[in-house]
């Protein structure tokens, strides 16, 4: 019995999710392209592509009107606070477009902060006056409260490890890279 029990705590000590962990959620155009930058920073987990946002239940790549592409990114808080995720996201997108991202448009492509709880809003609006104060620019990256999160199809996770030339090629033919160097400059 006390083996039983012991293979029981041996268990539940190493489950599959981190109980210290927390989670970033944001939109910034292309879900894939946010994923691969997310997943280079220390202390972030498997981010996850989909849909936030919307009003439709279970969206899908074909159907998602209202809904955001947006990533879901676990991440260690002692490695690397949600502040820190939030500036470095606002560096890897454009910030100042509010009707898309590079060669995507309409509001599907549009960028978002979501926020769970107070501590993650109080730093998404600092980071993004920071911002602002950095670029001398509105930003229109929105703060939103997170509703639900949608994972979206299995072939769009990891697509930029699953699919690599088809993704540099769409990342570069989009202007993703060119465009924030634009924005940020020296800023980053």
């Amino acid at each position: 019995m006390k083996s039983l029990i012991a293979a029981f705590a041996l268990i539940a000590a190493s489950g599959p999710e981190d109980p210290a962990a927390e989670t970033a959620v944001f939109a910034g155009g292309c879900f894939w392209c946010v994923e691969a930058d997310l997943e280079k920073l220390g202390g972030v987990g498997d981010v996850v592509s989909g849909y936030s946002g919307g009003d439709i239940e279970n969206p899908t790549y074909e159907n998602h009107h209202g809904h955001r592409e947006v990533v879901e990114a676990p991440f260690d808080p002692t490695v690397i606070s949600y502040r820190e995720l939030v500036d470095y996201f606002l560096r890897h997108i454009d910030p100042l477009d509010a009707d898309g991202q590079f060669c995507d448009r309409g509001h599907a492509y549009t960028t978002a902060i979501y926020y769970a709880g107070l501590d993650q809003y109080d730093a998404a609006k600092a980071a993004v006056a920071k911002a602002e104060a950095e670029l001398g620019r509105k930003i229109e990256t929105k703060i939103v409260p997170l509703d639900r999160f949608w994972i979206a199809e299995d072939y769009h996770q990891d697509y930029y490890k699953k699919n690599p030339v088809r993704y540099r090629f769409y990342r570069t033919t989009c202007g993703r890279d060119r465009r924030v160097k634009a924005v940020w400059g020296g800023h980053k």
